[in-house]
């Protein structure tokens, strides 16, 4: 659930005229216009304000969005829909006073659009009974030449190169391209979408509550190329998916039609008016009254250089809210019932959790948390990055969320680092493969006092791919024992946009007598990438790193 920011997120798409709103009306009285019809072969809704949208009678597809007389609905042969496409579906509609509500039943997925009188916007739900469905997502696909092409999930099928799985592109001029690559954590936009400076069309995404992945999830958000363009609500995915299904009622999302500007924020608000739902009779819809919310005093032990985020979770819902700078308060409201996980994470590293009960109509109050899992806190001999559950600060770390490893942008994977150089974490590469920079080399003096104890070196790793974990070997001398593999996504991820997965700390106890006693000399670790599996390049076994330090 969102709930309002310290700051307004990041906006994916082409906005213009900063600060321009859609103008919506807000009132309950009828549009002029406003209805429907049958065509025969689809229910015809009129909001009565410039958007006449369509719904296949036969399998629930969105087959036609036409905006002030103009159509942007299809591309390719087809429509909007869920998932991949629904088939022979059961689809009924209603009117509840200034509503429209059609039901589309197919086997146990129900999905319902509305339009409102006056509101040029389609509000969409998803619910989900069971794994029918391997995915949870609704694709509006959109004409090709309506709107720009431009971004990292933009590219040319009849120019570009695919160098990658049918969905990674490489342009004439080196850069990667694919519908992974939007780059932006579900926590940092509300929606997505294009603008001509005189017509805009986002994604306005749900509050996620029984969505899958948590608040630092990358998924698919948008896509263009010379078919047409794609816009996503992406409520469960496989690719770098780290919780099970959530099943259940998810929405309203939208798809908002503005005269050029970025959408009303009463859409994506924390309390936006979402009461006129109530009145549909959507089964597993709980209103504002069925909810209840959460309100912690702060944070004790922050570390002033990261934020902090509070996330809530069980079996049935997730939320998350920012924590305020300095003091560490949050509130997060509109929750479903029940017992959560709560989690202070760092950054994205979990350093802190406990549980919280949630009641409907009332607020539970938390007295100040004291974070005691950060593993900044233990003194280092030296750190290469920092604990915070991402691979910041590291080489190609930040170019990896919108670009493939192979983009000619990205700097050499392969090289060592000198710990008493300078800004030695900017020579750690973010990733290490197997097939790619297996044998990572790091250099590092001990004085004598140092070089005559054993040390505990740890290994902070985000995510792997095949089982990818690091082995290390000292001085050529002393060899660690192979680690088991931590829990991890099994899909790709280090190429397709997302280092998150599992954080997990591999610890290696080194002995006095690996050390070189002379304090002039270099001590070497090498680090190498094994695995039980195998593959080439980038998609050889790997991992991506938060953090390597020797603890004094």
């Amino acid at each position: 659930m969102r709930t309002r920011p310290v700051r307004r997120r990041t906006v994916l798409g082409a906005a213009v005229a900063a600060g321009a709103l859609a103008a919506t009306a807000t009132g309950t009285a009828r549009a002029a216009g406003f209805g429907w019809s049958d065509d025969g072969a689809h229910y015809v809704l009129d909001t009565g304000a410039g958007l006449v949208f369509k719904v296949s009678k036969t399998n629930g597809d969105l087959t036609s969005l036409v905006y002030k007389g103009k159509e942007y609905e299809g591309y390719g042969g087809k429509h909007s829909h869920v998932e991949s496409g629904l088939g022979a579906s059961t689809v009924t509609l209603r009117q509840v006073g200034a509503t429209l509500l059609v039901t589309v039943v197919h086997g146990t997925l129900r999905h319902y659009y509305a339009a409102r009188s006056g509101h040029n916007n389609v509000y969409l739900w998803t619910d989900k009974a069971d794994t029918s469905f391997t995915a949870t997502r609704f694709i509006a696909r959109l004409k090709p030449g309506v709107f720009p092409a431009e971004g990292p999930d933009s590219w040319v099928e009849g120019a570009d190169t695919v160098i990658e799985a049918g969905d990674v592109w490489r342009r004439a001029d080196g850069q990667t391209r694919s519908k992974h690559y939007s780059g932006v954590r579900v926590m940092d936009y509300d929606y997505v979408g294009h603008s001509t400076g005189s017509v805009g069309l986002w994604m306005v995404r749900s509050r996620h509550e029984k969505a899958s992945g948590g608040p630092f999830y990358r998924s698919l958000l948008r896509h263009t190329n010379e078919l047409g363009v794609g816009l996503y609500e992406i409520l469960h995915y496989d690719q770098a998916q780290t919780e099970p299904m959530r099943r259940g009622l998810q929405g309203p999302y939208l798809l908002a039609f503005t005269d050029g500007g970025t959408p009303d924020p009463a859409l994506f608000a924390a309390d936006h008016d979402t009461g006129w739902v109530d009145a549909l009779g959507i089964p597993g819809w709980v209103g504002a009254a069925g909810r209840g919310r959460v309100a912690g005093v702060g944070l004790r032990n922050m570390d002033p250089a990261h934020p902090y985020t509070i996330g809530f979770a069980n079996a049935d819902a997730q939320y998350w809210t920012r924590a305020a700078a300095g003091t560490g308060a949050y509130s997060c409201r509109s929750m479903l019932p029940g017992t959560y996980t709560l989690t202070v994470y760092k950054g994205e590293l979990a350093v802190h959790t406990t549980t919280v009960t949630v009641a409907a109509g009332a607020a539970t109050a938390l007295h100040t948390l004291t974070i005691t899992g950060d593993p900044s806190t233990a003194p280092a001999v030296w750190r290469l990055g920092d604990w915070d559950g991402t691979p910041a600060g590291f080489k190609n770390a930040r170019l990896m969320t919108y670009a493939h490893p192979a983009d000619v942008r990205a700097a050499a994977w392969t090289g060592n680092v000198v710990v008493d150089g300078a800004n030695p974490a900017s020579a750690v590469p973010c990733y290490l493969w197997k097939g790619v920079n297996d044998g990572f080399l790091v250099y590092f003096r001990l004085t004598a006092a140092q070089a005559a104890a054993a040390h505990t070196l740890r290994i902070g790793v985000t995510t792997a791919f095949l089982n990818g974990r690091p082995r290390v070997t000292v001085n050529d001398t002393w060899v660690s024992a192979i680690p088991s593999p931590p829990a991890q996504p099994s899909t790709r991820s280090l190429t397709t946009g997302s280092y998150r997965g599992n954080n997990h700390t591999f610890t290696y106890s080194v002995p006095a007598s690996a050390w070189r006693a002379d304090p002039s000399q270099y001590n070497v670790l090498r680090v190498n990438v094994v695995s039980g599996s195998t593959g080439t390049g980038f998609l050889s076994p790997g991992t991506a790193l938060d953090c390597v330090d020797l603890l004094v």
